[in-house]
This record gives structure tokens, C-alpha cells and sequence, in this order.
């Protein structure tokens, strides 16, 4: 198999394990940090890595990186913002309500979402397969609803990590028609920054309780800020930017398992039973949904003079 077709699906790889260890991540650091600042200490490791990056790769070329302007810029500011900045303050108040394992079940919800957003914003309408993968899995998410790792309901909880899917939806749709326009390193730097911008006025109380936070948060945080955040979404872009969307979204399936297993291992939490079950009818729901079961994604229409594929994740 050509390397073309290689590196895209090790980054993907590379990507999904990243991100299920950000869920464990999270989890672990939010008894210490609210998710106000515990976003802001993400974020602003995150972008300082990716500045590092693009200042050596403008150093190698001989020229600052060329920065897009106008509408270009406003509309990349407000995908950062959406995804870096809301995004991880939904996932992370999401997280102090229910366990790892249940967040991420919510959030793998996000390639239906966007089928939905297709069919109202794009005119793509609304198919029969769309609308039954659609009731299946929100059959799931009332199933998650009533019972977390402890037994207990937490309808707060679980409409967080729905409305955590709901913007990374929007993101993922919103981040294919960019890389028409940008490189993936440009994009995901300049969203890191907008992301982090739009946090910083968490940033008095994330000084205050990392001075009082145990010695292990610290290093939590930086992990958080390098790898799921600056290595991680910079290699789901760069593939993203070369290989089709429905495979892409497709190695997302792998994220809920992977950190369920991870929960237990680290955390020694499990969600429980019936939150099981309602996880499987989600991912069923979705599959059905967006075609990997009984049919074949739709793709968008054509975007800046070129056909691309609709984003269910990224």
C-alpha cells in the first residue's frame, strides 16, 4: 500500500487514542481544577506548542506563515472558539457530572448531529436512514440518561455531553470547508488561539488552583495541552486534508471503547450496565445514520470548485 494511503490512517490511529486518553485526562484533573481553567491550561499549552511548530516550520521555509484575512479569518476565529473554547468547557463540565465512559458515548452522537445540520443547512433533506439512525440512538442517550457509573441519573450531565457533541459537530463540518482554504497547521493554530482567547478570563482562577492543586495536576494538564490537543488535531487535520470524510469519521467508533477501557484501567470506574447498553444502541444509531450499516455516506456539495465529503467528526 502506498505511503499516501498509509500515513493519513496511522494518524487517525494516532489521533483516536490520543483523544480517548483525554477523556481519562479530564476525568481525572476535574475534582482539582473547575473546567474554566483546567480548558485554559489546555489551551494555552496547546497553542504554545503549535506556535513553536509553526515558527520552525516558517524558519525552514525562509518566511512567516501567510495568515488569512477578512472573512476567512472571522470565520476560522469562530470555528476555534467553537471547538477548542466551548467545546472543551461542555466536555469538561460534562465530566464532573458523569464518568469518562458515558461522556464519551454522548459525544460519539456528533456524525448524526451533523447529518441533521446537513440536511438544514446544506440542503442535503432528511432520509429515511438519517431519521431512523437518528430515534435509535437517541433511544441510546435516554437509556444513558437514567443511570451513570454511580446509578444515579444526571440529566445536566448528559445534556452537556450532548450539547459537547452538538459543537463538535458544527466544528467538523465547518473544518473540511476550511482546509480548502488553509493548511491543516495554520487552521488548527489559529483555532487553538482563538479557543484559547476566549477562555482567558478563567485565567485568575487557574493560577489560583494550580498553586493549591496536588503535584500530579500540573503534568496532567501539559499532557492534555501536547498531546490530545496540538499533536492530536493536528494530525486529524493533515488526514482529514487527504483522505475521504466517511473514513475518517469512521475511526471515531473506536474512541468510546477505547475509553471505557481506559476508565477502568486508570480510574477503576465503569459505567454501568444499562449505560452500556444505552452506548451500544448509540453506536448502532450512528452507523445507521451515516451509512456505515445498510448504505454509503452522502457527500456535500461542492465546495470552492471541488466535491467533498461531509464531516462526521474531526
Amino acid at each position: 500500500m502506498p505511503a499516501s494511503r498509509v500515513l493519513p490512517v496511522l494518524a487517525a490511529v494516532v489521533t483516536v487514542v490520543l483523544w480517548a486518553s483525554a477523556f481519562i485526562g479530564v476525568r481525572a484533573v476535574g475534582a482539582d481544577l473547575d473546567p474554566g481553567p483546567l480548558a485554559l491550561g489546555r489551551m494555552l499549552v496547546g497553542t504554545l506548542v503549535l506556535t513553536l511548530v509553526v515558527g520552525v516550520r516558517a524558519a525552514r521555509r525562509g518566511r512567516a506563515p501567510v495568515l488569512p484575512r477578512g472573512r476567512l479569518l472571522l470565520a476560522v476565529a469562530a470555528w476555534g472558539v467553537a471547538w477548542f473554547g466551548l467545546y472543551n468547557l461542555a466536555l469538561n463540565t460534562a465530566e464532573t457530572r458523569i464518568d469518562a465512559g458515558t461522556t464519551a458515548l454522548l459525544v460519539n452522537l456528533a456524525p448524526v448531529i451533523v447529518g441533521v445540520l446537513a440536511g438544514l443547512l446544506l440542503g442535503e433533506g432528511f432520509p429515511a436512514r438519517l431519521m431512523i439512525g437518528l430515534a435509535v440512538a437517541f433511544t441510546g442517550v435516554a437509556l444513558i440518561a437514567v443511570t451513570t457509573s454511580t446509578g444515579r441519573g444526571d440529566l445536566l450531565g448528559v445534556l452537556l455531553g450532548l450539547a459537547a457533541a452538538v459543537l463538535y459537530a458544527g466544528a467538523a463540518t465547518v473544518q473540511k470547508r476550511l482546509l480548502v482554504r488553509l493548511d491543516a497547521l495554520t487552521l488548527t493554530w489559529l483555532g487553538a488561539a482563538a479557543g484559547t482567547v476566549v477562555c482567558l478570563p478563567f485565567a485568575p482562577r487557574l493560577v489560583e488552583q494550580v498553586a493549591t492543586a496536588p503535584g500530579a495536576t500540573l503534568p496532567v494538564v501539559v499532557y492534555l495541552g501536547v498531546f490530545p490537543t496540538a499533536i492530536a488535531f493536528l494530525l486529524w487535520g493533515w488526514a482529514l486534508s487527504r483522505t475521504s470524510a466517511g473514513r475518517m469519521a469512521a475511526s471515531t467508533y473506536a474512541v468510546p471503547p477505547l475509553v471505557v477501557l481506559l476508565s477502568w484501567a486508570v480510574l477503576a470506574e465503569v459505567p454501568a450496565p444499562l449505560t452500556f447498553v444505552g452506548g451500544a444502541i448509540c453506536l448502532v444509531g450512528v452507523a445507521l445514520a451515516t451509512g456505515v450499516l445498510g448504505g454509503r455516506p452522502r457527500r456535500a456539495p461542492a465546495v470552492g470548485g471541488r466535491q467533498t465529503e461531509r464531516v462526521s467528526r474531526g
